[in-house]
């Protein structure tokens, strides 16, 4: 069984920390790598050499950095196969989503790295005489990227692709769930060698000691998380000490609106594929549908029907399997106590609601919640788990009243064949995106972005790149 080193200025090093975190298999649930909780002494060493290593980077020419992003996705396509495991042993995805987040990945790395030549400032007209106003973009500095446990693979690459082609030195904190890739990466980074030493680093530990060290490091210009609101509140509090920038992508209640005008068959398709997309613990899956009162009862019944042909297992084992473990026994128990809740509140299980029969394993049956009242804590709350509430309403006003109600604010969908009703829920939900007739996934080229307790910033596209830059405005005055 491997303990993780540290990769500090170009070099793999072992950590001298006493503790270290178990890391496990939720399918099997057995130990299959373990992680150091890196010393304050090491993450020092670790922001010191990004912190050294930024001023040459950021000179650096623009292509320069641009052929060292392409060359890293590159490589991950080379190996392909060892992360599409490693992602299915520590993660529990199954093997078509596994695959695709690797793809997804390996074009994150391409397509950023086209935007190298592609960051401008301005000319302004200035209001003096022999005067001219331009406006640069230059790299924020060292970043700290705090990577996620559902989707390890893609979520580095966007930290990773970003921060390096805009220019910046990265810090690297996985998960403490899933570092077993992002090891990999490392790995991969130092065998290829050609990212100069101290641009890129790679520590580990719990989110609550190491996070907030790099948060609240006076060295550290941003940080970039990827996790709860909880996780993102304390990096908040952690780096407002130093007025540090934050780059916050939270958690998601996403609202799915199926109109009496929806065609039904493809409503139960994709908002199926959205909320059971890595086995319900995606932020942008719909959290919540509301349905229209008089197709409710023909939309339960076929996405009850599509719900009971689902097949589950340990995907290492099985690559048709589609749904795999949750994460850990922690979000398992978490979300048996919130169907638990519901029902309380009246709610009825028409499918779903209990862990399969399995040997081992954090596994929950794909669930469906009917009778589901709008104040219900279900509703409120983020599920993170294959379960659907199912909320009706009389009228569009009501159901877009109703999916604004949240503190959330990343990801919505509409059901509809009627472009009118679609343009009024565009215009009218409050969220970062809005999926028309389509399950709940960005693209690279787009941006996804969150408001209120979704997070701050955004990430993906030109926008995402620009994240991290900063803006100085020079003004030129010049002689006759």
């Amino acid at each position: 069984m491997e303990t993780h080193q540290l990769y500090i200025n170009g070099r793999f090093i072992t950590s001298q920390a006493e503790e270290t975190i178990d890391i496990l298999n939720p399918a099997t649930e057995e130990v299959i790598s373990k992680i150091p909780k890196s010393t304050e002494d090491e993450v020092n060493q670790a922001v010191d050499g990004a912190a050294a290593a930024q001023k040459e980077w950021e000179q650096t020419p623009a292509i320069e950095r641009a052929k060292i992003v392409r060359q890293l996705g590159d490589e991950l396509e080379k190996r392909k196969d060892t992360f599409v495991s490693l992602l299915q042993e520590e993660q529990g995805k199954n093997y078509e989503l596994a695959t695709g987040e690797v793809d997804m990945a390996i074009d994150f790395f391409r397509y950023t790295s086209e935007w190298a030549r592609r960051i401008e400032g301005d000319i302004v007209p200035s209001d003096r005489p022999n005067e001219n106003i331009f406006i640069y973009k230059k790299p924020i500095g060292v970043v700290a990227g705090i990577v996620p446990w559902n989707f390890p693979v893609f979520i580095l690459a966007r930290k990773v692709a970003q921060a390096l082609t805009a220019g910046c030195t990265l810090i690297l904190k996985p998960s403490q769930q899933t570092p077993n890739t992002a090891y990999e990466f490392t790995k991969m980074v130092d065998e290829l060698g050609i990212i100069p030493n101290g641009v890129y680093q790679y520590v580990t530990g719990t989110g609550s000691a190491l996070g907030n060290q790099l948060a609240s490091h006076p060295k550290v210009d941003m940080i970039s998380i990827t996790g709860s609101v909880t996780a993102g509140t304390k990096v908040m509090e952690a780096a407002a000490q130093n007025i540090t920038k934050v780059n916050l992508e939270l958690g998601g209640k996403a609202p799915a609106i199926v109109t009496a005008n929806a065609d039904l068959d493809l409503a139960v398709e994709q908002i199926k594929a959205s909320r059971l997309l890595n086995n319900g613990q995606t932020c942008t899956n719909a959290e919540r549908v509301y349905v229209h009162e008089s197709v409710a009862e023909t939309f339960t019944e076929k996405l009850k029907q599509s719900f009971e042909g689902v097949s589950y297992g340990d995907p290492a084992k099985d690559h048709n399997v589609e749904m795999g473990p949750l994460v850990s026994k922690d979000r398992l128990e978490t979300v048996e106590e919130m169907v638990a809740a519901a029902k309380e509140e009246g709610a009825n299980c028409i499918i779903g609601g209990k862990r399969p029969d399995a040997e081992s394993g954090y596994f929950y049956e794909p669930t469906i919640l009917t009778n589901v009242q709008h104040e219900s804590s279900i509703i409120k709350e983020e599920i993170f788990g294959p379960v659907v509430p199912i909320v009706t309403f009389t009228n569009l006003e009501e159901a877009i009243e109703m999916g604004n109600d949240t503190e959330y604010g990343l990801s919505s969908s509409i059901y509809t064949e009627d472009l009118n009703e679609a343009m009024k829920v565009i215009n009218e939900l409050k969220f970062g995106e809005t999926y028309v007739n389509r399950e709940n996934q960005e693209a690279v080229q787009g941006y996804h972005a969150g408001i209120r307790k979704s997070g701050l910033g955004g990430t993906d596209g030109k926008y995402g790149v620009e994240d991290f830059l900063v803006t100085q405005a020079v003004y030129m005055q010049y002689k006759k």
